[in-house]
């Protein structure tokens, strides 16, 4: 009997055993890929802005062409409409113009395609802010400041930014995809494309983390704040130039990591 027992006990295998050297390069593959992913929650803040800020700021806009009122969420729809003519011209155009380059059957990378949304994701910041300066500028010259009412400037200068985004979302998204699918472990391929969605929640929480933390600095001492309830009185391009800047800074770590990243061999 405690023979038996000693050969039972023996066949338990131990939590303490080497991991295999699949399960080791596995888990290589994923923290290669984990500064990529981090990157593009930042792309997802900007994303964000469709939903949230971008509003506001068409709620000062004059939204009227002739006798009709442009919601401002309405605009969404060039973000809608950028995606699909975008990937009409990326497939049709830019990829066999960048095959002849590259010699890639894809054209592009999807490192090198995702790099190229987050730039995009910066020129929607930028033409955010440059719309908002103008407008607190006209606001400034007709005495609006203080007067909680819409500026004379067409709302349609915000097409340009909703746009970037559209164009954006075709180059980051979808590069971001095909990047996790193609260089995922195969025993966990679904669940690691699947994550690759979790950036667009984590951007839409870092979008509010960064609205709280200005409203709660902007207003110390009484101030007014970035965000007032009254925009004219504010300084909401100064949180566009912060995203801007943000996503810069996030630009430049993305393009150190793609520099250094290795491609996981075919199997």
């Amino acid at each position: 009997m405690p023979s038996d027992a000693k050969c039972k006990t023996s066949d338990i295998p131990s939590p303490w055993r080497l991991c295999t050297i699949t399960q080791v390069e596995e888990l290589k593959l994923l923290a290669r890929m984990f500064p990529i992913w981090a990157t593009t929650i930042v792309f997802s803040s900007v994303y964000s802005q469709n939903s949230s800020m971008f509003l506001e700021q068409g709620m000062v806009l004059d939204r009227r062409i002739g006798s009709f009122s442009i919601p401002p969420a309405s605009l969404s729809t060039f973000d809608v409409i950028s995606v699909l003519i975008g990937v009409l011209v990326y497939d049709k155009i830019l990829v066999p113009v960048a095959r002849r380059f590259s010699n890639k059957e894809r054209g592009f990378t999807e490192l090198q395609r995702m790099g190229i949304g987050l730039f995009m994701s910066i020129l929607a910041m930028v033409s955010a802010a440059l719309v908002e300066i103008k407008r607190l500028e006209i606001a400034r010259e007709l005495n609006l400041t203080h007067e909680k009412v819409e500026v004379p400037m067409s709302i349609l200068w915000q097409i340009p930014q909703y746009v970037f985004v559209g164009t954006g979302i075709v180059f980051t998204y979808i590069g971001q995809l095909e990047f996790f699918y193609d260089q995922s472990p195969d025993a966990i391929r679904s669940l690691c494309t699947a994550f690759a969605l979790v950036t667009i929640s984590l951007g839409s929480y870092l979008n509010s983390l960064i609205l709280t933390l200005i409203s709660y600095f902007s207003t110390l001492g009484g101030q007014t704040g970035w965000i007032p309830d009254n925009l004219n009185e504010g300084h909401l391009d100064w949180f566009f130039w912060l995203i801007a800047g943000v996503s810069l800074i996030n630009f430049v770590i993305y393009v150190c990591c793609a520099f250094r990243y290795k491609y996981k061999k075919a199997s």
